[in-house]
């Protein structure tokens, strides 16, 4: 049975009303809530926990799936990433048996010219481990402080190592301490070797950026090359790894060291037995 034209009147009458005043029963019904919320706070309180802990099992449930499908999708990135690096390393790892071979075949070579030529093999140095303390980095002047000193076998003139390479010489040597003069200190000249052009030049600090000067040699130089150290003025011993050639400019040849001063915390103190760098005169105190 359809409605009279009066009902149809009456209900679009209602309609009307209704959407007129639903805002301002909304915000009346709002004013409310808060008035309640001021005159009495611990009713507020339990029923916000009241609703909470109606809600909270709902909501748990319902979370339940988005987690689920949330960790699924998860686990198939963690798969397809797995699937990528394991390629990656069986790629590597392919490369990585072709240079075993080679290097086995150039020691076995290199054993074979030794005991051709009767070749001396080089003295391996001692060393003494010890912590960086301080660290001082001024315009010129960059040194390292030590914990250890003469007492703990440390002589002026060894070389500074990490896992790296070379941080620098010991310059000063006390009875319990000892100052390493770092590579970027500006009274820092540390004669090296260029790889693998094997061209020689002294290796210097302008201001804490390394540079290269007095090269000799034909060889070509080309970002990427390896800095080491040369046997020169019997200061350090050959092929301790210094740094890799950086920007070049006209003359201008800079080096980026393996090692920065700031990373410093455990050093290796190195006694090759060269006789290059002068000891300490004995009338120097503490200082031997």
């Amino acid at each position: 049975m359809k409605p009279t034209a009066s009902q149809m009147f009456r209900i679009g009458i209602f309609r009307s009303l209704l959407h007129r005043f639903t805002f301002l029963t909304l915000v009346v019904v709002a004013f409310g809530l808060m008035l309640l919320g001021k005159a009495d706070t611990l009713l507020v309180d339990r029923v916000r926990s009241s609703v909470g802990d109606t809600l909270a099992p709902l909501l748990d449930v319902l979370s339940r799936p988005a987690a689920n499908i949330a960790a699924w999708v998860e686990s198939a990135r963690s798969l397809v990433a797995t699937r990528t690096e394991n390629v990656r390393l069986r790629e590597e790892n392919k490369r990585l048996l072709q240079w075993q071979a080679v290097a086995r075949r150039l020691e076995v070579e290199n054993q074979a010219l030794r005991h051709l030529l009767k070749v001396v093999p080089e003295p391996s140095g001692a060393f003494v481990s010890a912590r960086v303390v301080a660290v001082t980095e001024g315009p010129f002047v960059r040194t390292a402080l030590l914990n250890a000193g003469h007492e703990d076998g440390v002589r002026k003139g060894q070389a500074v190592l990490t896992g790296d390479g070379l941080v620098g010489r010991v310059d000063r040597v006390g009875d319990r301490s000892a100052s390493i003069l770092l590579l970027t200190d500006i009274n820092s000249r540390i004669p090296v070797s260029i790889v693998p052009s094997r061209n020689r030049a002294l290796l210097v600090s302008n201001k804490g950026r390394l540079q290269l000067v007095y090269v000799m040699g034909d060889g070509p130089i080309a970002p990427g090359d390896r800095v080491v150290t040369a046997e020169d003025a019997s200061a350090f011993p050959p092929d301790l790894p210094v740094g890799v050639v950086g920007r070049m400019e006209d003359s201008l040849i800079e080096v980026q060291p393996f090692v920065q001063p700031a990373s410093l915390e455990y050093v290796r103190l190195v006694d090759y037995g060269l006789k290059g760098i002068l000891p300490d005169p004995p009338e120097r105190g503490d200082l031997r």
